[in-house]
Order: structure tokens, then sequence, then C-alpha cells
């Protein structure tokens, strides 16, 4: 390669009026082409103030010097990538940002395309097939060895992601409206549930994977939780613990939804 060869660098564009910043990766078509970045989402930023570009690293002018190029650019863009405001970066490594997957989002909704444009029974027997296909395939989820997915699920649990940082009030409200809509697991019949969960027995997965102890100690846990909440009557303003309010209310003909947590 020449000095006057095409170049692939990253790249990283600045404004001279605003803190707002860009990365990304360019393969030029010949040497030191005018090129000031190609953005769609924030393009207005380009149009209204003056981007500056600094070259930060060239790599070989091959394919392998490209996923070179495309891999540091991912390591560049992932620490600010959703965090800093000033990032104007859309996509990472493949990844499309919060506000662009939101937008594409609530397109899809609106002109009812995509997964909006089938019916609950199509997007039903859509995740059936892509379940089944990821499992024969040993993909996702199913890439993942049972520890594995122990250690995960301990993980979240411990940093309360996903499913665990809801409370108790909103696991029960999503219960209830599944059971009225007929979805998730209400869905299936008496006999599909009973398969699932032979299922899970023979291959130790949720609860039939932990051990006696590990039971105990989250039987524990849960006993602990519940027993530490306090709850109000709202007939009668009487104040204990959701299992000795609801005997309490039962015994007197009071309707048990009519409590509230207080604490």
């Amino acid at each position: 390669m020449t000095s006057q060869s095409p170049r692939i660098y990253i790249y990283k564009i600045t404004f001279e009026e605003v803190l707002y910043y860009y990365y990304g990766v360019h393969k030029e078509k010949k040497f030191d082409e005018y090129y000031m970045g190609s953005p769609v989402t924030h393009k207005w930023c380009w149009e209204l103030y003056t981007p500056k570009k600094q070259i930060l690293q060239l790599f070989d002018y091959t394919d392998e010097g490209w996923k070179h190029a495309q891999k540091i650019e991912g390591q560049l863009i992932k620490p600010f990538y959703n965090v800093d405001k000033w990032c104007l970066n859309e996509s990472c490594s493949g990844n499309f940002s919060l506000d662009t997957r939101r937008k594409n989002g609530k397109n899809l909704y609106k002109n009812k395309t995509g997964i909006f444009g089938l019916t609950p029974e199509q997007r039903s027997e859509l995740s059936k097939k892509i379940g089944q296909k990821s499992y024969e395939d040993g993909k996702g989820i199913h890439s993942l060895t049972i520890e594995e997915k122990r250690e995960i699920g301990k993980k979240c649990y411990e940093d309360g992601v996903g499913i665990h940082s809801f409370t108790i009030e909103q696991l029960r409200e999503i219960g209830i409206k599944n059971y009225e809509n007929g979805v998730g697991i209400h869905k299936l019949t008496i006999q599909e549930k009973r398969e699932i969960g032979r299922k899970c027995y023979e291959l130790g997965l949720g609860v039939h994977g932990l051990t006696f102890e590990e039971k105990s100690n989250n039987s524990k846990k849960s006993v602990g939780i519940t027993n530490s909440q306090r709850w109000i009557c709202l007939e009668t303003g009487f104040v204990t613990n959701a299992g000795a309010l609801t005997l309490y209310q039962r015994k007197r003909g009071i309707d048990t939804s009519k409590r509230v947590r207080i604490s």
C-alpha cells in the first residue's frame, strides 16, 4: 500500500459550536476523498453546525482490515452508547439505540406492519416456530448449559434485572392481566402445562434445578419478605401482614381485595 492508496480508518466527528460527537468507520474509494460521515437520524446536526473530522486509526485495506476496523469502532462506541446524551451514534455492533428501536416500534404499530400486522394466533405460531428452530439449532438461550442458565438467573435476581425488577404488586397485576386475556401460560391447556412441568423436571430446569437447601433458603426469603410487608384492611383499618389479613377478612366476610399495602 502506497501513501496515495485508498484507506480504511476509524474517525470521530466533532462540532465547533456544540458538544455532540460521532464515531464511524470508512472505506475510501480513492485516497483522501471528502467524507464527513453518513448520518441518518441526526443529519440535522451536520446541517446546523460545523463538523470537523479526526482520523483515529488506520487499518489494512483488506477484508480482514475492514472487519478489524468495525470491531474497534464498536469498542469505541460501547462506553457512550445509550449513556452519553452527546453521543450521536444510533447503533453499535449491529445493535440500534433505544430511541431508534422505540421510533421504529411506534411506526410499525401505527402502520400495522411487521409483527403488528399479524393476528394474535399468527404471532403465537411464529413465536413457537422461532423457539423450536432456536432449540433445534442450539442458538440463543438454548446454546447455554443448565449451569450457565442458573448463573444468569442468579445474577439477574441479585441485580434486580428483568422480572426481578418488578415489585410483588406489579407482578400480581401482570399475572391477573395475563389470566384475563388468556396469554402466556394461561393460554395453555392443563395437559400442555403438565407436559411442560414434566419436561422441566426431566431436564432439571427452574425450581427442579435447585438443591433442597436452595429451595429451603428461597422459601425462607419469600416468607420473610411477605411477613415484613404491612397491609391495611380498607373496611376496618386493621393492619397486619398479607396472609394474616386474608384470614382476618375471610372470617368477617370482607372482600379480600379491599386492602392496600402500606409498607
